[in-house]
């Protein structure tokens, strides 16, 4: 038996792999739930009808998924060009601790100016935690794997540092949390008595955009360029480092924007667990969705069907609780299985 590279792979294939890699990452987890002792078809009855099978868990999902959408894009946008940012846990504190020290402050001014200024401030606070990153690579070839990644501490030390500190809510009994943002720059709810905030139609705008940008302009084609090769790229005219720190400001923009997001549509404030890995499940989000800014959507959501549902599952079944981890985990190794036969076939 060999392997043979795909001269050309079909549209199908590239729809159906995502879907066969989730198909066979619940097939294997079955085996978990099985050794638990559980009934597999209930147990996996009852985390989908927990996530979908009524207003207020189709609410919790969406809400989850807001993060994840967003993460999942800073993922997607910088992997597409080969840029290894690992960081966006980092990223994502970064914006949400801006947005609660900007945002804690009256500005006097209404809603409407403030929340699109606290929006962008998110934005552009995750766009320069990258920027250094970013040019050790193009200066000196600094392996940004290690640099974003190590980020991630330097960016959560730091927020405990303040919460703990100048940003601590005098009002929060000594918890560690930053004083909240004022109610001018919270993002208003979508659904009435739920926690669904309009934070999930901005990282549905904000996927349309950027699938816009890789599609249809100069520089996502100079992206896609750079991520294929960029020797042949740079032969070719394009200027690699200015696409390269271009998508990493973008990428760290989409992280921070998470951060804001969650601190102004659900939250209110900051605290060190808000975060409960969106960075990292952005990265599996991204994978599954074979970096396609318009795949993140339903991926983000599967990812937040399964961590919202997991919990009744093992509450009704006995199943542990980290199976989300394992189904999370598993979807991501057999989506590289599944990308890797798209790209090649096995011929004997």
């Amino acid at each position: 038996m060999r392997l043979e590279r795909r001269e050309r792979v079909p549209r199908l294939l590239l729809v159906a792999a995502p879907t066969g890699a989730i198909l066979a990452a619940l097939a294997l987890c079955s085996i978990l739930i099985g050794l638990a002792g559980a009934p597999v078809l209930a147990a996996y009855g009852t985390l989908f009808q927990e996530a979908f099978g009524s207003r207020l868990g189709i609410t919790e999902t969406l809400t989850r998924a807001t993060p994840l959408i967003l993460t999942g894009l800073a993922a997607a946008i910088a992997f597409r060009a080969r840029f290894w940012n690992i960081g966006a846990e980092g990223q994502f504190y970064l914006g949400a601790i801006a947005v609660a020290a900007i945002g804690s402050l009256d500005w006097g001014a209404p809603g409407y100016l403030m929340a699109p200024c606290l929006l962008l401030v998110g934005a552009l606070a995750g766009a320069l935690f990258l920027l250094g990153p970013a040019v050790l690579k193009l200066r000196f070839g600094v392996d940004e794997v290690v640099t974003t990644l190590l980020l991630n501490f330097v960016a959560l030390l730091l927020v405990s540092l303040l919460i703990e500190g100048p940003m601590k809510d005098p009002l929060a009994f000594g918890w560690p949390q930053s004083v909240p943002v004022v109610p001018e720059g919270t993002l208003p709810q979508l659904v009435g008595r739920s926690r669904l905030h309009l934070g999930f139609l901005l990282a549905l705008l904000a996927a349309a955009a950027i699938a816009f940008v890789n599609a249809r302009t100069l520089f996502g084609l100079s992206a896609r360029a750079v991520g294929l090769g960029a020797p042949a790229a740079r032969h070719a005219g394009i200027r690699v480092g200015r696409v390269l720190l271009l998508t990493a400001l973008l990428s760290g923009a989409m992280a921070g924007l998470a951060g804001a997001v969650e601190v102004m549509g659900l939250k209110g404030y900051v605290t060190t667990d808000l975060s409960p890995g969106f960075g990292t499940a952005g990265v599996i989000v991204a994978m599954l969705a074979g970096l396609n800014p318009l795949g993140v959507i339903p991926t983000a959501i599967f990812v937040a069907a399964v961590f919202v549902g997991a919990d009744a599952m093992a509450r009704a079944h006995g199943v542990p609780s980290f199976i989300a981890d394992a189904i999370v985990a598993t979807s991501l190794l057999s989506m590289l299985v599944a990308l890797f036969l798209v790209e090649y076939r096995v011929r004997r």
